[in-house]
């Protein structure tokens, strides 16, 4: 068995999940991708067998572990190299969508994907544009790594139907940038249910997961740069 492949068989246990063998081969074929690419295409810093298994594909099963997501529809907004997305479409049974703004990296997954048998809608658009046709059409929205949660929750509750949830992954300032965001969340249609935390190789990983309790105002998303300059 690969350093991969063993890595994440054995952080399984600490998500409280089980998967076939045949899903931890194929999220091991997706990370050996990533690296190959990475050769040519900036697509992460992280390489080594160990590290892929811990801070990417452990890390984003932790999504996973956070909700059911079996049978439901699921937008990565600012996928990047397809994480968290990508692990999600390949093991949790999700109807999963990835969106990002760059071209290269999007044109890559659109190829990449199919070669390893994975299926997931690739769109490449910024996400304060793509949500006009998009708008509270999936059971959940999640990302990681794109913006501080008051940045991101504007960016992702809009994608969320009523009933739904924001699953947003962070690091160990989860609690800290959560305590910035009460005045978001009630802007939003948001409610926080809870905050999941799971120990990865030594390090803390969250997810917080917000419920969409009310239909997110039309004015949300504004521009990025608005945003940026003014978070809620």
């Amino acid at each position: 068995m690969s350093e991969m492949k063993n890595t994440l068989v054995s952080g399984l246990p600490l998500l409280n999940l089980e998967l076939s063998d045949e899903i931890c081969d194929t999220l091991c074929a997706f990370g050996a991708a990533m690296v190959r690419q990475n050769e040519v295409m900036n697509l992460t810093g992280i390489t080594d067998d160990k590290g892929v298994a811990n801070l990417h594909l452990l890390d984003s099963l932790t999504v996973m572990a956070s909700a059911d997501l079996s049978g439901k529809t699921l937008i990565d907004v600012g996928c990047g190299a397809g994480f968290p997305g990508v692990p999600l479409a390949i093991a949790s049974g999700a109807t999963v969508t990835l969106l990002d703004s760059l071209g290269k990296r999007m044109k890559w997954l659109e190829s990449c994907l199919p070669q390893l048998g994975i299926e997931a809608e690739c769109v490449t658009a910024r996400a304060e544009e793509a949500v006009a046709t998009r708008r509270e059409s999936y059971d959940f929205a999640t990302s990681r790594a794109v913006a501080r949660l008051n940045i991101l929750l504007e960016l992702t509750a809009p994608y969320v139907k009523v009933g739904g949830a924001v699953l947003a992954m962070k690091g160990t300032a989860a609690k800290e940038e959560l305590a910035e965001c009460g005045n978001a969340m009630k802007k939003l249609g948001l409610k926080l249910e809870g905050v999941k935390e799971f120990p990865i190789d030594g390090t803390n990983h969250a997810v917080i997961v917000l419920r969409k309790v009310a239909p997110t105002p039309k004015q949300f998303p504004r521009r990025f740069a608005k945003i940026k300059q003014s978070p809620l």
